[in-house]
């Protein structure tokens, strides 16, 4: 019959098909069972006038590359924070946290739940026990400073990297009449006694309603910090 005839031919034209699949060679695998061809990147090549010109190339090269950007800026991306001099003789500038630790506002970043500042300390003394679930990064610029837990010396000049989980006690020593020290703080400062419990804590939040009190409270507003938050 004319319906067993056809049914035949595809049999045939299946079989053939699956037989060729079989023949195939597969592409080979790594030792996870991808393929390589699907994992293969190119690397991007970047010309060494993309990283740096000098002004002096400028009659010889594309007069392009010395132009700004031309196009929109991204309508989400929040504007730049712009501080010409963050060391000021303005004393209203630094917030009080006691009669000898001030702190200057650089950037309050909400959004990320980080602050940058500068933290003063006038004469010697000692910053409370605490540690810090994120990492923090310092680079000091007048002073200098210890931590009891360590035998090196922060100096003017120096850059520290705190892991996250450290519990240090912050120290200036005899004969430094101010210390001031750029921080990048992420997350929490947490307040430990000397088993290492959390006794207290701050934040950028807590940071930021010092600010804005302060701020209020010498006659800047309390909106003179917005300038500072992200």
């Amino acid at each position: 019959m004319m319906i067993a005839r056809i049914f035949s031919v595809t049999q045939v034209a299946l079989s053939i098909a699956c037989l060729e699949a079989f023949q195939t060679p597969m592409p080979s695998t790594n030792s996870v069972g991808l393929h390589q061809d699907a994992i293969t990147l190119t690397q991007p090549q970047i010309p060494t006038t993309a990283l740096f010109m000098s002004t002096t190339e400028k009659e010889t090269t594309d007069d392009t590359a010395f132009q700004p950007y031309q196009g929109e800026q991204a309508k989400e991306a929040l504007p730049e924070i712009f501080i010409p001099q963050v060391e000021v003789d303005d004393e209203r500038m630094w917030v009080p946290q006691t009669d000898t630790v001030s702190f200057r506002p650089l950037c309050f970043c909400v959004s990320s739940g980080y602050y940058v500042n500068l933290l003063r300390v006038k004469g010697a003394g000692l910053l409370s026990r605490h540690k810090h679930p994120g990492p923090v990064h310092g680079h000091v610029l007048k002073g200098s400073w210890k931590y009891l837990e360590h035998d090196w010396v922060a100096r003017e000049g120096s850059y520290v990297f705190e892991p996250p989980g450290e519990i240090h006690t912050l120290v200036v020593p005899q004969g430094v009449d101010e210390m001031i020290t750029l921080f990048h703080v992420t997350g929490s400062l947490l307040y430990c006694d000397p088993e290492g419990n959390v006794v207290g804590a701050e934040d950028v939040f807590t940071k930021l309603k010092l600010a804005k009190e302060h701020y209020a409270k010498v006659g800047l507003g309390e909106d003179f910090v917005q300038q500072f938050v992200r």
